[in-house]
């Protein structure tokens, strides 16, 4: 059983890295948008291109879009800070209970 605690204790952290990586790209994403960024910046076409898939469906879902004030990022900042709290710390914990 230590086997799959450690499996699940890697993925956990692997899990745990691509979130806070995600999490900092949001808010550079969200930082940029309060400047008017050159368009083929290939930094700026990064931003958008990682960030964009998850953001429109949001965007699409909240029901005042078009008042003119997107709050997507922050949406999706609270939903990585409940994986982080609620998955990866569940995950650990089971982590110690396979041990």
């Amino acid at each position: 059983m230590f086997i799959l605690g450690n499996f699940i204790m890697a993925l956990a952290k692997i899990l745990e890295i691509g979130l806070d990586i995600y999490l900092w790209i949001i808010i550079a994403r969200a930082l940029i948008s309060w400047v008017n960024p050159a368009p083929y910046n290939r930094v700026v076409v990064f931003l958008y291109r990682s960030t964009e898939p998850v953001l429109a469906p949001i965007r699409r879902w909240m029901p005042f879009r078009n008042l003119g004030i997107d709050i997507s990022p922050v949406i999706v900042l609270a939903l990585i800070i409940f994986l982080q709290r609620f998955l990866l710390k569940s995950l650990m914990e089971l982590t110690l209970y396979l041990h």
